[in-house]
This record gives C-alpha cells, structure tokens and sequence, in this order.
C-alpha cells in the first residue's frame, strides 16, 4: 500500500457505567485522562497523524463531540479527523463504517488508551499484514517482560511462548468481514482465551488448552472457518503491550513518557 492509504479506526469509547480509571483522575471519558500532561486521545491521535501509511483517522465513541475539549480541542480542526457515533459493540461498529466513504479499505484499528503507540509501531504492524485479510498485534511475554518484569498483563499462552495483545488490529478488504461478525459474538470474551477459541470448535480449544498449536496456527485454523486469513504479527516493541487500564499503567506509561522525552 502506497502512503496514506489507510484508515485509522481510533477506538474512543467506554462500557456503560463509570469508568473507574476515568473516576480515579476526576473525568468522565477514559479517552480524556492525562498521561505526562496530555489527555491519551490527543497523543494517539498525534501518532496516528504521524504515521506515514494513516491517511485518514476517524474518531469512534459514544459522543465524540464530547471529547473536543482542554487538549484534544485540536482534533476539530483537522481535516483529516472525522468522528462517528459507536454502536452497541466495538465489532458491530468497526463493521458498520469499515468499507464505507468514511472508513474506506484497508483500515488500522486501535484504542485511546494506548498513549505508548508510536508511529514505528503503526508502521511495523501495517508491514506485517501483508497478505492478511485480519491481522492482531501481539507481544510476546519475552520481550515485555524483558523491559518491564513487574508489568501484569492478560497471557494467552500456545506451543512457543505466551502473548499479549497490542490494540492493533488491520483490516485489509471486505474478506475481513467474516471476522468481524465472529469478533461480535465473542466480544464479551475477548479476555478469557479458552471461550474466545471454544467458539472455534472443541479440537482447536483442546489444542489450545495443551498447548500442542502455536498462536499462529490457531488464528490461521479459525481463518479458515472464516474464509479468511487471519495472522498474528508479533511486534518488537514491549511498550505496545502496555495500554492504560489501572492506575498502576498510569503511573508506568508516564515514567516511560518521561524518559522518551
């Protein structure tokens, strides 16, 4: 793909109810807390921006007019921002504009919540998609835990080591559509591995739980129920398994902010 040519999906939403990392630093919306002086949207946003393959960023929440305050009062006036109203579910609406004029193919989605994206690790995810029709950013254990051995992180462990997600996901065209509808009927179970791939059949769970397939065979296995080829792109960067859910990511992603500065 030529430069710009893809979509970012940034992901700006929250669940119904209080958010508690959003209580914990007195604001309503998660995609607005500060870290190391800058609300997270704002940072995300500036990455994307940054990056030379995002050519369009469209912001996704609930009321993104909300979000155009303090520091991300800027995003309003950028051409190639755009905003759109989420769905019930992060699947159903990445679905209902990927492959519209809003979000045209192929499509980038990550979340505000990961104020440690950088432009290098936009690039390197969209490099090792190609070919895919889904791709999922991953971290392995090794080299998080490498960089920040105290760091808790969801594990989802295979045959050659154990994996952490980066909120990076591609889309490429609409043979990722399948996965989409997938990803919307295990949502609510994106974080518990064995019930995310039971939906896959009891052959590949078992596998799983035995660990006799690699992560790659297992997302290559539920491609093919899919009719799609769905791959892991392993990136090599431990700060893109570091996304802000606890205060305790808070206070981690500002120390490295603060060295990166």
């Amino acid at each position: 793909m030529t430069d710009g040519a893809w979509t970012a999906l940034l992901l700006a939403g929250q669940r119904p109810g209080v958010d508690p990392l959003a209580a914990a630093f007195g604001q309503e919306w998660k995609a607005l807390v500060s870290v190391a002086g800058e609300a997270m949207l704002s940072r995300v946003a500036k990455t994307l921006l940054a990056s030379p393959s995002i050519g369009r960023v469209v912001i996704v929440a609930q009321e993104p007019e909300q979000l155009f305050v303090g520091d991300c009062a800027w995003l309003a006036e950028v051409p190639r921002i755009s905003t759109a109203v989420s769905t019930s579910g992060i699947a159903s609406s990445i679905s209902a504009l990927a492959g519209t004029g809003e979000a045209q193919w192929p499509i980038l989605v990550t979340t505000a919540d990961h104020p440690l994206l950088t432009p290098a690790m936009v690039e390197a995810m969209i490099a090792g998609s190609a070919e895919a029709d889904v791709a999922v950013g991953v971290v392995s254990s090794k080299v998080l835990l490498a960089a920040y051995p105290e760091n808790k992180r969801t594990w989802l462990r295979f045959a050659k080591g154990a994996w952490t997600g980066a909120n990076l996901f591609t889309l490429s065209s609409t043979r990722a559509r399948p996965a989409l509808h997938a990803w919307s009927a295990v949502e609510r179970d994106r974080k518990k591995a064995l019930k995310l791939i039971w939906h896959f059949g009891p052959l590949l769970a078992v596998r799983a739980v035995t660990r006799t397939i690699t992560l790659a065979g297992a997302l290559g296995k539920a491609g093919l129920r899919l009719g799609a080829i769905v791959r892991p792109v392993p990136l090599p960067f431990a700060e893109a398994g570091i996304d802000v859910d606890k205060p305790s990511d808070h206070a981690l992603a500002e120390q490295i902010l603060a060295k990166r500065a």
